[in-house]
């Protein structure tokens, strides 16, 4: 694995923020749509569709049902909570404050790796997660620090901190090495649809509650059918496949930086489409949480 990047490999770790980016913003579109837990059903359920010509022999391979207690784990914390808790946070807080608060996933990172699997923390990872801390925590209190005084959180973003904190045991999980079959782990198309096979009976069960408890109802429209195809196609798919191969080329550290480009995307992207512009605030809390990712990855 090489740290050297070039104008491609920058090119294939641009791509998987804008569609992060775009993922939160047409989420945010469609809330009036189609329900937060529908919605993550059919992005992975097209998804799975889209994935089985390229790995369908995933489905017969004896590896993926002999260790379907950990794929039922990876699926449901990836594919059932994260995304679902994402697209929930959508209802009542802005794409903006949804991926700069997701940008404090580090810190449970940290939290997560030292409590749960023995990770050690380096005061360089503390100082840093302090400053991605103080950029969350600009987001949440809006700008105006008295709010923290009185605990007003937007219920959305403590759902996008829940995300956050379940992505953090998935991300630890995948870093366990041997745990899946080397056929499947060494397949990026066979190993995300192990997760989406079993991640879909997490994300069908949440729908299926949305549906029984409350008033939930879609809207067809071709404007929601394009758009599932977007969420689908580019963010689950589409992004996961270039930030892969960008890690391949230039290593997690250097990838780290491009994943922070998410806010930014969606400041921009906010302002164009749903005439949101980015506050002061924003900015300054994007400067922070990079600045605490730059100082935690330095050696």
């Amino acid at each position: 694995m090489t740290s050297r990047l070039t104008p491609s490999t920058a090119l294939l770790l641009t791509v998987p923020p804008l569609m992060w980016a775009g993922n939160a913003v047409v989420g945010r579109l469609v809330g009036d749509w189609v329900p937060p837990m529908t919605l993550n059903f059919f992005r992975w359920a097209i998804a799975f569709v889209c994935l089985l010509p390229l790995a369908g022999w995933v489905l017969k391979n004896q590896g993926l049902w002999s260790h379907w207690r950990r794929f039922t784990l990876l699926g449901g914390l990836s594919v059932g909570l994260y995304n679902a808790l994402q697209y929930l946070a959508l209802h009542t807080s802005s794409p903006i404050n949804v991926t700069l608060v997701a940008a404090s996933t580090p810190i449970w990172m940290l939290a997560v790796g030292r409590l749960f699997f023995g990770a050690k923390i380096t005061p360089r990872q503390l100082m840093g997660a302090s400053l991605s801390m103080t950029g969350v925590l600009l987001v949440l209190s809006r700008g105006q620090w008295s709010i923290l005084l009185d605990l007003q959180l937007v219920t959305g973003d403590v759902y996008v901190l829940l995300a956050s904190v379940a992505w953090a045991f998935y991300s630890w999980m995948l870093a366990q090495p041997g745990k899946e079959p080397t056929e499947i782990r060494s397949d990026w198309a066979a190993f995300l649809l192990s997760q989406i096979v079993f991640g879909l009976a997490w994300s069908g069960l949440f729908a299926a509650g949305e549906w029984a408890l409350t008033p939930a109802q879609i809207s067809w429209s071709w404007g929601l059918v394009a758009a599932l195809l977007f969420v689908a196609l580019g963010p689950a798919v589409l992004a996961y496949r270039c930030w892969g191969a960008g890690i391949q080329r230039a290593g997690p550290t250097v990838a780290s930086f491009f994943a922070n480009l998410t806010p930014l995307f969606a400041a921009l992207l906010s302002s164009a489409l749903l005439g949101e512009p980015p506050r002061l605030y924003h900015v300054l809390a994007f400067v922070l949480i990079v600045g605490g990712i730059v100082v935690s990855s330095r050696r």
